[in-house]
């Protein structure tokens, strides 16, 4: 089963200093066949205004993954933990007993991300914070572990639920494969057309994918992809 959720049907709000288009159910936008896709929850894609951003507010028991597309992030919370994230590097926040968070653009350009949460296997834990690059240059042809919440992914970041965050950049006319098994996956081109085991999508269109034993991913135009596998 792969059913494309073409961008022009996510939900969202613009907010001026911030343009949010929600995959799933979110804030005031509720639909009840897109809340969840199995332990992912949460698929934001946002432009933040330059200079403007996210002001401090709390999160529990989430994994919550930022990957940004162009710009950059700024990141500080209660834990004391502080840094900048830049366009094609990813952020993890495990907010687990509770933490409390901003997230500002303090560029002077336009910031582009995804924002993605995904349910933890554990509850009540200790809350933590990471980031670190990922050259797109290194995910040229294949998909790269980017987050996972697996110990023999030891490069990814890490987060605590059975789920990994993908990313592949792919040349017009590549292909890149990811074995999915008895699990689901979520995959969006943030640029370039794509085809999923023969099926077209837009960029940044969602593609929900289950009971597939592998996915192939083809390149139309230069792509780059960022895909959630999850139980």
């Amino acid at each position: 089963m792969i059913e494309v959720r073409p961008f022009s049907t996510l939900g969202g709000a613009n907010h001026g200093w911030l343009d949010a288009k929600h995959h799933f159910s979110f804030a005031d936008y509720h639909d009840p066949s897109r809340v969840h896709w199995g332990a992912l929850r949460v698929w934001n894609d946002d432009r933040i205004a330059p200079h403007t951003g996210f002001a401090p507010h709390p999160h529990n028991d989430m994994e919550i993954i930022t990957y940004v597309r162009t710009g950059a992030i700024s990141h500080r919370d209660s834990l004391g933990n502080a840094g900048r994230t830049e366009a094609g590097d990813v952020q993890v926040m495990s907010a687990g007993t509770g933490i409390v968070h901003s997230e500002r653009n303090e560029e002077d350009v336009e910031t582009t991300l995804f924002q993605i949460w995904i349910i933890p296997d554990r509850r009540g834990e200790t809350p933590g914070w990471g980031a670190r690059p990922f050259p797109r240059g290194e995910r040229a042809g294949r998909f790269v572990t980017l987050a996972s919440g697996h110990a023999e992914d030891g490069d990814a970041l890490p987060i605590r639920a059975d789920a990994r965050v993908l990313g592949a950049t792919l040349k017009a006319g590549e292909t890149a494969t990811h074995r999915l098994g008895d699990r689901k996956a979520y995959l969006v081109a943030t640029a370039g057309r794509i085809e999923v085991n023969g099926v077209a999508a837009e960029p940044r269109d969602g593609v929900a994918i289950a009971e597939v034993e592998s996915i192939e991913v083809r390149a139309l135009d230069d792509a780059e992809i960022v895909l959630v596998d999850v139980a």
